[in-house]
């Protein structure tokens, strides 16, 4: 589980409701373990998170990554932590550029609401991760 989300709440949260009828019933609780999170785990969970996004680079320009890098730098020395999005559902040709516009347009917001937004990319990755995972051991999904 902590490898979906870096909390020990959430996790905690997930086990203790098993098993889980289907993959739906494992998600809802993920999203529902995850919207109440306190700050601390939240901490928590985004001190787990890789520091850069694996992104591909054929294709790309070397002066979109030298600007990711350096927007990633102000992030983190904005808010504290590394810049975490959910890019499940964007074409890889359009990662890049999704990334780049959300973490400049995020950099403008005040701490509360970056904490809110983080949270929700961070419910978002666990959910896309749990899917996965689920998928990846057996199919159709087994009660975990």
């Amino acid at each position: 589980m902590l490898t979906c989300c870096g909390s020990h709440l959430w996790a905690r949260r997930l086990v203790d409701h098993r098993p889980y009828p289907d993959l739906e019933a494992l998600l809802a609780a993920s999203d529902e373990a995850a919207y109440d999170l306190p700050p601390a785990d939240l901490a928590e969970a985004l001190a787990c998170e890789p520091l850069r996004p694996v992104l591909p680079r054929q294709g790309t320009y070397t002066a979109a990554h030298t600007a990711l890098r350096a927007a990633h730098a102000a992030y983190e020395s904005r808010f504290g932590h590394v810049f975490v999005i959910c890019l499940d559902d964007v074409p890889p040709s359009q990662a890049l550029d999704h990334l780049l516009a959300g973490i400049r347009t995020r950099l403008t917001n005040d701490p509360e609401e970056e904490r809110v937004l983080a949270a929700e990319e961070m419910r978002k990755l666990a959910r896309g991760r749990l899917a996965r995972l689920a998928h990846d051991l057996n199919s159709p999904y087994v009660p975990v």
